[in-house]
């Protein structure tokens, strides 16, 4: 798997400590000896067989995926509980996408603000529990139950008629194709690219269309690679109303394409 961090070794020694197993206990129940499953855990086999896999991700119910990429000790209770119940694996383009939450002292997950100037960092650690944990973190009754949701601050036109430094409320998409054609979303994206708002449609080839609500903005298509997450439009706050579009910024639009189409032309 090119120069990717492996977490077998750790992750089932710490499921096994988790569930307050001996290695002689978790052993027997998966057909090894005690001996290979010490060496197993140690990193000591450096090429596991495929049976091992399979059989340490039948007993803990955890996707072989998740027990190789993903450090699963950094995970909450309440996400291992998920991953358990089968939720781990979301694949869009072949993108294993694993999300980290944190939770209040009643293990209910928060909901975090991630700041305008966060975004560059976020990019980088929105898979880490420890990095989520600096952000504002709220607790709102009305939510959806069952779903994860995230607080992202607009900037620029591009998210019009939702007024600039306006909050949006984003509901966490786990599987993209369940997404119907034109959904308001906010769209991470990977690189130097902005967190986007806008409606989004994932085509058969699983590349995904993004179509601005501001009509001076051309729709244009980035790969699923491309994307790091997806959060569905679920409310947003402002101190100011939403306008309509003028007829000016029709017009505008109307120009801006006739000169991109001359310079075709030319």
């Amino acid at each position: 798997m090119d120069s990717q961090k492996i977490f077998f070794n750790t992750n089932i020694k710490f499921l096994r400590e988790r569930r307050k197993m001996s290695q002689e206990a978790l052993a027997g129940r998966i057909s090894l000896t005690r001996t290979k499953l010490n060496a197993l855990e140690n990193g000591h086999t450096k090429a596991p067989q495929p049976e091992d896999y399979l059989n340490f991700s039948d007993f803990f119910k955890i996707s072989v995926d998740s027990l190789l990429r993903i450090d699963l000790s950094k995970l909450s209770e309440l996400k291992l509980r998920d991953l358990e119940a089968g939720n781990d694996v979301y694949l869009t383009g072949g993108k294993i996408r694993v999300l980290a939450i944190t939770v209040n002292s009643e293990n209910k997950e928060n909901v975090e603000y991630i700041p305008v100037k966060a975004k560059a960092g976020y990019r980088a650690g929105y898979s880490d529990p420890e990095y989520l944990a600096q952000f504002p973190k709220f607790t709102m009754p009305n939510l959806p139950k069952g779903h994860t949701h995230r607080i992202f601050p607009t900037t620029g036109d591009s998210m019009l008629p939702i007024p600039e430094g306006s909050d949006i409320i984003g509901q966490y998409v786990q599987d993209w194709k369940s997404l119907k054609a034109n959904m308001p979303c906010i769209v991470i994206l990977k690189g130097e690219q902005d967190f986007v708002f806008k409606q989004v449609t994932v085509n058969p080839d699983n590349s995904v269309l993004l179509k601005s609500y501001n009509k001076l903005y051309d729709p244009y298509t980035v790969g699923a690679d491309d994307i790091l997450e997806i959060w569905k439009f679920y409310s947003f706050s402002s101190k100011e109303l939403p306008e309509q579009q003028t007829d000016m910024q029709v017009l505008s639009k109307a120009i801006m394409d006739i000169h991109k189409e001359i310079k075709r032309e030319k």
